[in-house]
């Protein structure tokens, strides 16, 4: 296939924090942590066509973000100035995803610029040094650019792949913002959970830390909540808005799914150890 003439679409899915521990607050303020991030079989779509023009552009920019603050328009612009590339692209999304949802929208579509261009500008990066050069435009964006679920160390910078069971997943958007930047400095937060291994975190019952903080801060998120409590078990990923709760089966979500307030957004999407853009790309580890 001649790649700078074709178009392609690119899958940019979203992810879950399955458990989420703060177990310090470092003297710089960064806060140390465990947590498992797994991909979903759901999210936006990146649309790449590659040209010898030199040029950027976005199709569709997002309202309200300016083209040179956008992560697809930054991601895409490093890549060129890292590599010397002089070939050009035009791009577009489609979002699916909730913007500030917790679940790597804005993450995961630069990790999808980055992936995708390198591989169709044929720039030649590894997948490691794409990760390491994602990790200024986001923490979370080297998660996406590497591709598979990994269980997260320190403050988000120590990866190891695991392979958590795919199960099927409700995720709902309670209809709030919310900053991670307060949740993370509310001194209510527990910084002090015990760290744990890996294996005695995949045996035990899991939690997130950020949520009592913003259950009792952001009445949408608690009153969504105690209003499903009775369908399922639901959790907060990463500092939210996303609450989601997990099923052996489509069929038990999707009955879950169909409870959920007319008001609040959402979709039902299954787990995925390798990430929906890798498995496109044939770019599995």
């Amino acid at each position: 296939m001649d790649v700078l003439m074709n178009k392609v679409t690119l899958p940019s899915p979203a992810k879950l924090n399955l458990f989420l521990y703060i177990t310090n607050r470092r003297t710089d303020g960064y806060h140390e942590l465990q947590t498992l991030f797994q991909f979903l079989d759901f999210g936006d779509e990146i649309s790449l066509e590659v040209n010898q023009s030199g040029e950027i552009e976005l199709l569709n920019e997002i309202e309200g973000v300016e083209k040179e603050q956008n992560l697809i328009y930054r991601a895409a612009k490093l890549l060129q100035k890292h590599t010397a590339c002089t070939k050009g692209a035009k791009i577009s999304v489609t979002k699916r995803l909730p913007m500030g949802g917790g679940v790597g929208g804005g993450s995961s579509n630069a990790a999808t610029v980055l992936v995708g261009l390198n591989h169709f500008w044929q720039t030649g990066l590894s997948l490691e040094e794409l990760a390491a050069l994602g990790l200024s435009l986001g923490a979370d964006v080297p998660i996406f650019v590497r591709g598979v679920a990994a269980f997260a160390e320190g403050v988000g910078e120590v990866l190891t792949p695991c392979e958590p069971e795919e199960k099927w997943f409700v995720v709902l958007k309670p209809s709030v913002s919310i900053s991670t930047a307060v949740v993370f400095n509310d001194p209510d937060l527990p910084r002090n959970t015990p760290k744990c291994s890996l294996e005695e975190l995949l045996a035990s019952d899991w939690a997130n830390d950020c949520e009592k903080v913003v259950r009792d801060h952001y009445s949408e998120v608690e009153d969504l909540v105690q209003e499903l409590v009775e369908y399922a078990s639901f959790r907060l990923t990463g500092t939210g808005a996303c609450i989601f709760a997990e099923f052996n089966s489509k069929e038990d979500a999707k009955k879950v799914f169909d409870c959920k307030p007319q008001n609040v957004c959402g979709f039902v999407a299954k787990g995925q150890n390798i990430s929906p853009l890798h498995k496109k790309l044939n770019l599995i580890p």
